[in-house]
């Protein structure tokens, strides 16, 4: 019975991620091909902006990857549900984004199987095989420092600053501190140096955790959306004036080419 019940929790997720993945890449298939501007980020933000949202996705996903390894090394929490369905979605995703000519990457997509979260949002009960979760953390640690190369070298192939690193260590040591120092879970923590950041408070926005989730998203499109309006304006200032500055300069060439005209 033990080994039927090892075999099912093996299987059955895998079974499940499979059909999530096929999906996923049908759609992903499907909107790559689609050619609608409203897909494309560049009808939305600058390039300036689009290429400090890459650099700030890269930190991101480092971050949501080590929130998934504290929650797991967690003995007791009370927003595992949230995070489970983030879990799943997240491993989705990095799974679409493997080369699979390379054969590593076949064996990492197995791994990155969300067993324990498919396991608790089917049966409501936690995985039995504790080598899962060790696993898992290793493959989180691998995947941080994949994304931590990807940050550094588009960083410097795009000759960007590094201010960013400045502005993502503060909050990330700012969840850290509150994490043990309000001795409140990985989410809520996430969810108060957000909302502190942002001139938003230090409370915590939400009840449930799919609320929380949802506040940390609004908070930071909004600080994001904010600053492609700065960076707009600013643009369109810049702009009006290099114009002004174009037109100042002909109107001088055509003076100049005038009065050697009349001298000769």
């Amino acid at each position: 019975m033990e080994v039927l019940k090892v075999v099912c929790e093996l299987v059955i997720p895998i079974l499940i991620f499979g059909v999530i993945f096929a999906v996923g890449k049908f759609i992903h298939a499907r909107l790559s091909n689609s050619g609608s501007r409203v897909l494309n980020p560049k009808e939305y933000f600058p390039e300036e902006e689009l290429e400090t949202l890459r650099q700030v996705f890269y930190l991101i996903m480092m971050m949501i990857l080590f929130v998934f390894i504290l929650y797991i090394m967690m003995v007791q929490a009370n927003e595992i549900i949230p995070i489970a369905v983030l879990q799943i979605i997240l491993s989705v995703y990095i799974a679409l984004t493997l080369d699979y000519s390379k054969w590593y990457n076949k064996i990492l997509f197995f791994l990155l199987v969300p067993y324990e979260s498919i396991i608790l949002l089917v049966s409501g009960d936690f995985l039995s095989i504790w080598p899962i979760y060790i696993i898992h953390i290793l493959v989180y640690l691998y995947f941080i420092k994949v994304y931590f190369s990807k940050f550094w070298k588009y960083t410097e192939t795009n000759g960007l600053g590094i201010t960013i690193v400045l502005l993502f260590t503060i909050v990330f040591a700012s969840f850290i501190i509150t994490l043990f120092a309000e001795g409140v879970e990985p989410l809520n923590s996430a969810v108060m140096v957000s909302n502190a950041f942002t001139s938003n408070g230090y409370a915590v926005l939400g009840k449930s955790g799919i609320g929380k989730l949802t506040s940390i998203v609004l908070v930071w499109s909004g600080y994001i959306i904010s600053g492609v309006g700065t960076a707009t304006l600013t643009a369109a200032i810049l702009i009006r004036h290099n114009q002004k500055r174009e037109r100042e300069l002909n109107e001088r060439l055509d003076e100049l080419e005038s009065l050697i005209k009349n001298s000769k």
